[in-house]
């Protein structure tokens, strides 16, 4: 078993479901993105062409990682985490708040087990992950358990999905593979731009607060997945120390509603700023 009993921990237990369908697709062009919001117009950390060639070599790196660990990496993750599960709970199950029309999107969602949370909650869900891979453990899971998310192939920090468009979205253990800042920024920005004006999301990183770390400034560095048979393989994260992750948010187009550690992990509930102005 990997290092996952750490920061990422599930809970592994065994159910027994009846299940369904799913498709994926790869991702369409946006015709209704927008310019980036005022509060990040002014910022200087474009890359150079250079630099942001290295750094899409390595996001594609991170891709064909998860691609070649789907299959075991999936087995592993079984249950929602209860801050995932209290986060549903309040914003898509309680009646005087939930929208049973609304969108939901599980952002970087691997083989779909926060999907799954949504789907009966929602009229649909959208499960979008960078891995074909994890991709194809997301379709089985839905096909088995039958409950239907549409799911995308797609960039984190460039979402084929149209402003306003969702609801609630659960961006939970995936921002924290994006290789650098800028990267992670852009992503929350388009995290900001698809929420509806008075959507809600739960994002959640890796911190520098669990145990395992001795740092206490935000650091990158890998971390193993160990294969059946014993082959590791490399994991690119980037550890959040709590205050960083606070700023990145505050830095964004997203409005950071209230944030807390729990289990070693930052988690944030997050409104796209039109939202919180409308509200």
């Amino acid at each position: 078993m990997a290092e996952d009993q750490g920061p990422e921990r599930d809970r592994n237990r065994n159910r027994n479901h009846d299940h369904d369908r799913n498709r994926a697709r790869e991702p369409d062009p946006d015709p209704e993105r927008e310019p980036d919001r005022d509060r990040t117009a002014d910022r200087d950390d474009e890359p150079a062409d250079g630099e942001r060639e290295d750094e899409y070599a390595d996001r594609a790196e991170i891709r064909d990682t998860y691609d070649r660990i789907a299959t075991h990496f999936a087995s592993t993750r079984e249950y929602a985490w209860p801050e995932v599960e209290s986060f549903v709970k309040t914003h898509a199950a309680d009646p005087e708040t939930a929208k049973p029309d609304g969108v939901g999107l599980d952002l970087g969602c691997g083989n779909c087990r926060h999907a799954e949370l949504l789907a009966p909650r929602l009229e649909s869900v959208v499960g979008l992950d960078v891995s074909r891979g994890l991709l194809e453990t997301g379709r089985t899971r839905a096909t088995e358990r039958e409950f239907e998310v549409e799911l995308v192939q797609g960039d984190a920090a460039a979402l084929p999905l149209a402003t306003d468009s969702v609801d609630v979205a659960v961006y939970v253990a995936t921002l924290h593979h994006l290789p650098t800042r800028r990267t992670r920024r852009d992503s929350l920005d388009e995290l900001a731009r698809v929420l509806a004006p008075d959507g809600r999301a739960l994002v959640s990183a890796w911190s520098t607060a669990h145990d395992r770390f001795d740092e206490t400034e935000g650091f990158d560095t890998t971390v193993e997945w160990t294969l059946p048979g014993g082959e590791p393989v490399d994991r690119f994260y980037h550890i959040y120390a709590p205050d960083e992750f606070e700023a990145d948010l505050a830095d964004s187009a997203l409005d950071l509603l209230e944030w807390e550690l729990s289990s070693g992990n930052c988690y944030a509930t997050v409104a796209g700023a039109r939202g919180l102005e409308s509200g």
